[in-house]
């Protein structure tokens, strides 16, 4: 292949990228609409949808620890919550089923969620909200605090195989010295905190946040068919949730 050839084929290759990308606007009001729908009374009725949404947008990212994590951990509950209960009924599991009744819908949505955080960059985060008319305090806020949770769990697994070295990691080092690994946890993550902040504040600084401009998206964001798909699956499995009856009431 000639060397002119080769920048034209990744130009194909962006754009045929971004056709099948889902617009950011689409995946925020997904996650918004997931949200109401499980929180909601009656909510119950919608976990297996927006579980079924989680783990294949799970798939369709490649995230296997995910999209098998969200599946194993909801069966846990399901067994938790509505199967031990009939098994062996007394105050303790009515307890225990309470509680996966509500947290299990917190892992449907949070699924949803991470799909969002793990596919839309700042910049695509930022175009969207300008496409909607956002204020632009509201918009470099969260685009910051995008860029912000990934930083700071990233120095929270550096932390934690530094303490792991010294023993203090685990059950075994927080039973044995519990003072000792809490401090050595949250002063440097409350160091590693305030170093991500101001790297981000930088950042966005130098990326024009701060502008009293508008900037110009190099990518504006566009209903393409990828929205097309993703919304019509919601629509098809919100009107089975419907009218099937669900296996968590």
């Amino acid at each position: 292949m000639s060397a002119p050839a080769l920048p034209e084929l990744r130009a194909r290759t962006l754009d045929a990228q971004r056709q099948w990308g889902v617009d950011p606007r689409v995946k925020i009001l997904l996650v918004l609409a997931c949200s109401i729908a499980v929180m909601s009374p009656g909510g119950l009725r919608f976990v297996p949808v927006v579980l079924i949404l989680a783990i294949g947008m799970a798939v369709s990212e490649r995230a296997w620890p995910r999209a098998l994590g969200l599946p194993a951990t909801v069966t846990v509950m399901w067994v938790l919550g509505w199967l031990l209960p009939l098994w062996w009924p007394n105050a303790f599991t009515a307890i225990i089923a309470l509680a996966c009744t509500y947290l299990i819908r917190f892992v449907a949505t949070i699924g949803v969620g991470m799909h969002l955080v793990a596919t839309t960059s700042p910049m695509q985060l930022a175009a969207a909200f300008r496409a909607w008319r956002i204020p632009r305090p509201i918009t470099v806020t969260l685009a910051v605090m995008l860029r912000f949770f990934p930083v700071v769990s990233s120095e929270a697994a550096s932390v934690l195989d530094a303490m792991r070295l010294r023993g203090l990691a685990g059950t075994k080092g927080l039973l044995r010295r519990p003072v000792l690994a809490l401090e050595r946890f949250t002063v440097p993550m409350i160091a590693a905190s305030l170093r991500a902040s101001e790297d981000l504040s930088a950042s966005a600084i130098l990326r024009g946040l701060g502008s009293h401009r508008t900037p110009t998206a190099m990518h504006p964001p566009r209903f393409g068919p990828a929205d097309l798909i993703l919304v019509t699956i919601s629509a098809l499995l919100t009107t089975a949730a419907l009218i099937l009856p669900s296996p968590l009431a």
